[in-house]
Parts: structure tokens; sequence; C-alpha cells
């Protein structure tokens, strides 16, 4: 049966949260846990999701053939990454070195160890693990009924530094600003688990499962709008 949601599984990650918070926003929904890439294919919509270390990651999800479809999932619908699956859509990682999808121009890199000192002085810990207020830098059909500055959830070492400034669409402060959201046409990730913010998170995915992006033909080509 042709899911109306597939997360798409590569072995890394707790898919299993993530699948109970889609289900509790959208209990009739047909959610696949999949690493079946026709599945993936064949879904309205795609999310993805992980966690642990870049190089496996991509290693992981090439063993399983998923490239391609997750490729094609992120010019065709809507689509959600989520932590890795975030900085799995860049070009590049500083996390061993290694290649991303290179759907989002731009690179992923850990956060400097010169900078993690707080206003008092005290040393921060990488990975930065917690709660955080995420600023929108623009509006946002999955921003919808949520206040700017809102707290959500984080456990990363890393952080993505898109190539084209406009992409960002929530940033975070540890210490530093570091981009935590990005959008363009039928894709938004973000670095946070809505999976694991309660109120705020549950909404983000209810709006994420309600937002339409639009396909239409400009100069010859497909391009995908947000509306």
């Amino acid at each position: 049966m042709q899911p109306d949601i597939a997360i798409v599984d590569y072995g890394m990650g707790n898919l299993r949260s993530v699948q109970k918070a889609l289900a509790h926003v959208a209990p009739a929904a047909r959610i696949a846990v999949t690493d079946d890439p026709e599945q993936v294919r064949s879904a309205h919509r795609v999310v993805f999701p992980g966690q642990g270390a870049m190089p496996d990651c991509m290693r992981e999800m090439d063993r399983r053939g998923l490239r391609s479809a997750v490729t094609e999932a992120a010019t065709t619908k809507p689509f959600l990454g989520i932590c890795i699956g975030l900085q799995m859509l860049f070009d590049w990682s500083e996390e061993g070195g290694v290649a991303g999808l290179g759907i989002l121009p731009g690179k992923v890199l850990r956060f400097p160890q010169h900078a993690m000192v707080d206003e008092t002085g005290a040393r921060l810990k990488v990975p930065h693990m917690g709660w955080n207020r995420v600023r929108q830098t623009r509006p946002h059909p999955l921003w919808a009924g949520i206040p700017d500055g809102s707290r959500f959830y984080f456990v990363h070492s890393y952080y993505v530094q898109p190539a084209d400034p406009d992409l960002a669409v929530g940033l975070s402060d540890y210490p530093l600003p570091f981009t935590c959201a990005v959008a363009r046409a039928n894709v938004f990730a973000l670095q946070c688990h809505p999976e694991k913010s309660q109120t705020c998170g549950l909404r983000l995915l209810a709006n994420f499962l309600a937002w339409h992006p639009v396909l239409r033909a400009e100069s010859g080509r497909a391009q995908l709008l947000c509306n």
C-alpha cells in the first residue's frame, strides 16, 4: 500500500519516536518506516531523520540503495530533514571529511572549541544537548502557530553553514549563532528534534503534514514553490 508518509530507515537513530510523534498528529495517516527505495518514491511525503556519525549515515544509506530515492524525494514532494537528515543534504561535512548528498549548497562544521564559552566564562560542552531557543529568520508554513523564540530540543556536535544565507529560516545560539533550520522549495530541514520538542515540535510536524508546495512549470522546467 502506498504510504502517506515514508520515514527513511538507513539503520541510524531512533525512528520509532518520529513515527509515534507523526501518528499522534495524524492518527489516520499511513506511515511507513522503510528502507525500501520504492516505498520512499511512492510516498506522498518523506521524513529523513537520523542520529550518529555522518560517515556512517552516508555509508549505510548507500549500502541500502537509498541515495537516488532520497534525492528524488527531495526534489519532488514535501520533504522534512531532521538532525543528521539536515546535515546530509549539504555538500560536505567536517565530520570524517565526507561528501553529503549535495542537494543544498554548503558545508557542515564542528562547534569550534575556542568559542565554547558562555557569558560567564564557563566552558560549554560539545555535543550541544538540551533545550534552546529558535529565532525564525523568515516566515514559512512550518512555523505557523509557533511563536518566534520557542524552545526546541537539540543533540549535536556539528552545524550547517549554508553557502546561500537565504536558505536559513531559523537560527539558534551555542554560544555563537548557527543555522538550525533551512528551507528551499519543497524541502524543510532542522537540526533540532521536533519529535522530542513537545508542543512546538508536534505543531511543526502537523504543519509539515498540512503543507502543500506547488509544482509548476517555469522557463521550460519544473520548479517547486512554497505556498
